[in-house]
């Protein structure tokens, strides 16, 4: 049953058996896998099925300062559904989809010099529930092997070493959350939907080890409560942490607070523009269809590149994931078009006589491409078909291989470094519920500018050395390495996990640390980010909870 909330009677108390905060991915799963148990599940939402209002919408700002990634507001989709509703991925005409690939082994490892590495568990550990959360995703088989999908046609890059991989990313589908599963959800006699219900505050008992009630408002003004044997926040890697923080009645700074690592630990994947390869031969053009996203008998894959474990450890590396998308031979990084234009300006000189001379061969040698340039920009052509992290299916379209590409770009999702400074916190200013908002504290670490600058000479040595190309990091007028504030909005770390309540706010199995009935589901929990997408591993850590909560419920624990 789903009902909106804004007509609710004022000062109600809503009894259910277990609360389920935020209709995310997560949240989706957790009351789907408790369709048709014996216990009471209600489900609260901050929107309603469409996109939100301007003022829903608005509950999402988040005040920040510092030189790392954004949150915007629709990073945080107020709506059932949560981001499935906002992932970019282009499936088909209709049909929107995300990244989904599992974490590796070496992310969930302590590793010695990634301090706060480690999880509580290994990858094997969650391997059943990764097989689960591919069939809730609507994607194909949970097949992740790279020589599942190489054929003679689609042959993997041929790196000599064992330092970098070809590794297979596959696409869920963002409908079964906003239509299949709300369908479903509806129709569970056990699950009631509240749309347009704010969650406001967490309330305890007396001692503060256990949560009583749920304070829920809704932008209209009335508020009402629902008590429940067990709380589980699925609001997210930003929303998760706000709640908990203004939770604070009974805990001074917030529930899941005491050793003032609540907030702390925030993780993103920065998008970073990596540069161009220059394919030593321009028939791999025709051979890089691995790495382009397309439909495969049903199930839309993608090969990307990253680091393998050897060369992490030999190396003390961060992982880098990276994907390749063909460009004209006049895409601007081009080699000399970059050279001429260096040539053009009145500081050309200050490069030393080695640079000049460099440029001027650069341009002498590669004529064609600036020809090629020309005429395009002179006739206003269009460009060949532009692939990026939203489309793919460029390496079948014949009449943009050889003779319109040239050059491939790189885009990175790089890993981060789990910092303490990077962090949440309670801002100054208030919200259109009264509330405080969150602000973000967030910067560039060293590290973090290092390992991408490290993992980049990995790649570049080994395509080089392999014969395959030379890759040209992009760097500023300085040879700085250039990084934004665009990220991938994924929110992690902010609720890390961790046996020890000093080093972590949740336990193993995600309960808040001192609090009974507390929970948390989504990627607020990961210790460290990987560099690979998270969704597969929110689903699958939210089957997991759903386990254990159904045990709990039934008395096995």
């Amino acid at each position: 049953m789903i009902i909106d909330s804004r007509i609710l009677p004022a000062e109600e108390t809503i009894e259910a058996d277990v609360c389920i905060v935020g209709a995310g991915p997560a949240g989706i799963t957790l009351a789907r896998e408790f369709a048709e148990q014996d216990f009471r599940v209600c489900l609260l939402e901050s929107g309603g099925f469409e996109l939100p209002d301007e003022t829903t919408r608005s509950l999402g700002e988040v005040e920040s300062d510092g030189t790392f990634v954004q949150v915007l507001p629709e990073n945080r989709n107020r709506r059932f559904g949560g981001n499935a509703g906002y992932w970019g991925v282009k499936l088909s005409h209709t049909q929107n989809g995300v990244r989904l690939i599992p974490f590796e082994e070496v992310d969930f490892e302590k590793r010695d010099w990634l301090p706060h590495s480690g999880w509580s568990f290994d990858r094997q550990h969650l391997d059943p529930y990764y097989e689960r959360a591919q069939a809730i995703m609507g994607a194909g088989p949970y097949a992740y092997d790279t020589d599942h999908w190489t054929t003679e046609e689609t042959p993997q890059l041929p790196f000599k070493t064992n330092r970098v991989k070809t590794s297979m990313f596959m696409f869920g589908n963002g409908q079964v959350f906003t239509q299949q599963y709300r369908i479903e959800i509806d129709r569970a006699p056990n699950i009631t939907v509240y749309c347009y219900a704010n969650a406001l505050e967490l309330e305890t008992d007396a001692s503060g080890q256990t949560v009583n009630q749920v304070r829920v408002g809704t932008l209209q003004g009335n508020r009402f409560w629902v008590s429940a044997k067990i709380v589980l926040l699925a609001a997210g890697g930003v929303e998760n942490t706000h709640l908990l923080m203004l939770s604070n009645k009974t805990h001074q700074n917030g529930i899941g607070n005491e050793y003032d690592l609540l907030g702390r630990f925030f993780m993103d994947h920065p998008i970073v523009h990596g540069g161009t390869i220059v394919p030593f031969d321009r028939q791999i053009f025709n051979k890089t269809a691995l790495y382009d996203m397309r439909d495969v008998n049903g199930t839309h894959v993608l090969g990307g590149l990253t680091l393998t474990k050897e060369v992490m450890y030999r190396e003390q590396a961060l992982n880098i994931a990276s994907w390749i998308f063909p460009r004209p031979r006049w895409f601007p990084d081009a080699e000399a078009i970059t050279s001429l234009r260096r040539l053009t300006q009145e500081k050309c000189l200050q490069q030393g006589a080695t640079g000049f001379f460099q440029d001027i061969k650069n341009v002498l040698m590669g004529m064609d491409e600036l020809v090629d340039a020309a005429y395009g920009k002179l006739t206003k052509r269009p460009d060949p078909f532009w692939a990026n992290l939203s489309t793919g299916n460029w390496s079948q379209i014949q009449q943009n291989k050889e003779r319109a590409y040239g050059v491939f770009e790189v885009l990175h999702l790089v890993e981060q470094v789990p910092h303490p400074d990077n962090r949440l916190m309670l801002g100054e200013g208030i919200d259109a519920l009264g509330r405080r908002r969150i602000h973000l504290q967030s910067s560039w670490q060293e590290a973090d500018l290092q390992g991408i600058d490290r993992a980049q000479a990995i790649l570049a040595e080994e395509l080089a050395q392999s014969g395959i190309g030379r890759f040209k990091p992009q760097r500023g007028e300085n040879g700085e390495l250039l990084v934004s504030s665009l990220g991938a909005s994924h929110h992690m770390g902010t609720t890390r996990m961790d046996h020890d309540p000093r080093q972590g706010v949740v336990d193993a199995n995600c309960k808040v640390h001192g609090i009974s009935n507390l929970f948390i589901a989504g990627s607020s929990v990961f210790p460290t980010g990987s560099c690979l997408t998270p969704t597969l591993t929110i689903v699958a850590l939210a089957t997991r909870l759903a386990d254990r909560v159904k045990d709990i419920m039934a008395g096995k624990l």
